[in-house]
C-alpha cells in the first residue's frame, strides 16, 4: 500500500505502515489527530496515561452521545480506547527500532505523519433460530506512522 503523503528526504525519517489491524477506525483516526506532531517520547507517555485512565481521548469528529470527561481541557467529549492504545504503542515501539536500524537519534524522533483509515472488513455469521443466520462485521484498521529527527 502506498502512503497518504509524499516521502522527501529518506534519510531523516522513518516509517511504519500498521496493516488491517482489528482495531476501531473511529478511534484510531482521533488518536492519530492527537498525537501527529508530537516527540516520540512524549507521545507513548500521552498513550500510556489514556490506557491507565488517567486522561479520555478527546473525540472530536465521533462524539454522539458520548459523555463528558473531567481529564479533557478545551473540549467535552472523549473516552478511553485500551485496545487502540495498546496497537499504538506497538506500532511506536516498531518505528522506533525502524529508527533505530537506520541510524537515526531516537531522543530527537518527532511525529511528522499519522493517519489511520478504515481496511477490509471481514463478513462473518452467526447462527440463529429457524436456520437463520446473522451478519457479524468486523472492521479492520490502516494506520500509518511517519518519524522525523529534528
Amino acid at each position: 500500500m502506498p502512503y497518504t503523503m509524499k516521502l522527501e528526504n529518506e534519510e531523516k525519517i522513518a516509517k511504519i505502515y500498521g496493516k488491517e489491524l482489528r482495531i476501531k477506525p473511529k478511534y484510531a483516526i482521533e488518536l492519530c489527530r492527537e498525537i501527529k506532531g508530537m516527540r516520540l517520547d512524549k507521545a507513548r507517555k500521552y498513550i500510556q496515561e489514556i490506557i491507565e485512565f488517567k486522561r479520555a481521548l478527546p473525540l472530536r469528529r465521533y462524539k454522539k452521545g458520548v459523555a463528558h470527561r473531567s481529564q479533557i481541557s478545551k473540549w467535552y467529549a472523549g473516552r478511553f480506547p485500551v485496545k487502540v492504545c495498546k496497537a499504538f504503542l506497538k506500532l511506536l515501539d516498531q518505528v522506533e527500532a525502524n529508527a533505530e536500524y537506520k541510524g537515526l537519534d531516537t531522543e530527537r524522533l518527532y511525529i511528522k505523519h499519522a493517519c489511520a483509515y478504515k481496511g477490509r472488513t471481514m463478513v462473518r455469521y452467526l447462527p440463529r433460530a429457524f436456520g437463520r443466520a446473522t451478519r457479524i462485521n468486523k472492521k479492520t484498521t490502516n494506520v500509518e506512522i511517519i518519524v522525523e529527527e529534528r
